[in-house]
């Protein structure tokens, strides 16, 4: 098991079985312990910029359906390509800053960040579809690049047994910054006489300090165990991404991925769809997104805690559970009103809370160091890959026989997603021989 392996080889003078004695005389930081600055200082990051992107995104919906009378179809391939776009730059985000030694997460994060904050004001420059098309291509490009180095930086500088804690406090800050964007937008198109264009130029200047954040405050060089890692390691090529999908766990973690993907319908749509159902009045639709926010800021750090004890995989499972009762709800016909809002949107939180994190954690465990930010985008990359086409599925079948039918198919077919992953995930777990932290990590 890798994560056994990743430790420096006992010295010659330690007792045997001692792992603790090794030839690398480094403290190492306790699991207990605070994590490291790197991984605040990213979800600082990762906070700033999420008030910029979930501003355009609480909006987004909205704007084009309602102000450019999109159909259903058409805002599915819209929010297909918003999504699909990052899924085909994760794997060459993963591979470039692999290839670019102590300092290339960083940059290649870097180049992400700033390629989204540019597509802000040109959001304001389009009116058509196809630009704005295109203009969500390139922003999604910026995620996609960013996304593999970023949450590399975040395992490389954490301790193994403690990584689904330090995601859960990334992902927590990052969805602060979900829960302030919406909120903001709500605001704007309140008070703002063109409201739509007071969301975009105040989400450009967001995210521009977000990229300064990164640049000035973020460490270019790696943490001291990864750093040693990459000394030791001989020279040569990267592993490749066949080389990482020939690894079972991998290969495992990809496919489940997939396939619970394809039954994942956007946010978007889950918004539109209790939006609809409620009749809610368009300049209420930007606060949805603060339910899922708020259960997703509270629920990230415990569950990532949760994750390190019980199971990575387990969690991930138990969360798309959650998702299958969320859609449950929206085809209760007695149910409406804020009882139905909350419990849609706190098990939508419950979701990402236990699955967005934890996944990334699970994926860092089975993947070498100096291939880390290749191994964290295959997994991404199927993920993403699979609900584009969830999109443009979903798109369709509600375009076709209404929006009730779409979301009884997804249920149907998330919990088939779901019986299946619990079979491959449970084999891929070997049966415990004594209690090590590699085997807590799992």
């Amino acid at each position: 098991m890798y994560l056994a392996d990743r430790r420096s080889a006992p010295s010659a003078s330690a007792p045997p079985g001692d792992r603790r004695a090794t030839t690398d005389h480094r403290p190492r930081r306790r699991a207990g312990s605070a994590l490291p600055p790197t991984v605040l200082v990213l979800g600082t990051v990762s906070l700033i910029t999420d008030i910029s992107s979930e501003m355009v995104t609480a909006v987004l919906p909205l704007y084009l359906v309602a102000e450019l009378g999109l159909s259903p179809w058409g805002f599915g391939v819209l929010d297909g390509v918003y999504n699909g776009v990052s899924a085909l730059v994760r794997l060459m985000g993963g591979r470039l800053s692999d290839r670019g030694g102590g300092g290339g997460h960083k940059t290649v994060a870097a180049v992400g960040y700033g390629l989204s904050a540019l597509c802000k004001p040109l959001l304001l420059m389009v009116h058509s579809l196809p630009m704005i098309g295109a203009v969500l291509a390139v922003d999604r490009t910026g995620k996609g690049l960013r996304t593999a180095p970023r949450d590399a930086m975040i395992s490389l500088a954490a301790e193994p047994a403690v990584q689904g804690r330090a995601f859960g406090v990334h992902r927590a800050m990052d969805t602060a910054g979900a829960l302030c964007g919406p909120l903001l937008a709500f605001v704007l198109l309140r008070v703002a006489a063109e409201g739509y264009d007071a969301v975009f130029t105040v989400s450009f200047c967001v995210a521009v300090l977000g990229v300064v954040v990164l640049l000035l405050f973020v460490p270019r060089r790696l943490p001291d165990a990864a750093q040693a890692t990459a000394e030791r390691a001989p020279a040569g090529p990267r592993t490749p991404v066949r080389a990482l999908l020939a690894r079972p766990e991998v290969r495992r973690l990809t496919g489940c991925a997939v396939l619970l993907g394809l039954t994942t319908v956007s946010d978007s749509f889950l918004y539109l769809t209790l939006q609809r159902r409620l009749d809610l009045p368009t300049g209420w639709f930007p606060l949805l997104p603060l339910g899922t926010a708020a259960a997703f800021l509270l629920l990230a750090v415990p569950l990532g805690a949760v994750a390190d004890r019980i199971g990575r995989r387990r969690l991930f499972l138990a969360g798309h559970l959650a998702l299958l009762g969320a859609y449950g709800l929206l085809l209760v016909p007695s149910a409406g009103g804020a009882t139905l809002v909350c419990a849609v949107l706190v098990l939508h939180g419950s979701f990402y809370a236990a699955t967005d994190g934890v996944l990334a954690a699970a994926t860092a465990d089975a993947v070498p160091e100096d291939a880390r930010g290749s191994g964290l985008a295959v997994v991404q990359t199927g993920q993403t890959a699979a609900r584009f086409v969830c999109s443009l599925a979903f798109g369709a079948a509600w375009t076709a026989w209404g929006d009730r039918t779409a979301v009884l198919t997804a249920v149907i077919g998330l919990a088939l997603a779901a019986a299946v992953s619990a079979f491959l995930l449970r084999r891929a777990v070997p049966a415990p021989a004594s209690h090590s932290p590699a085997k807590d990590a799992r």
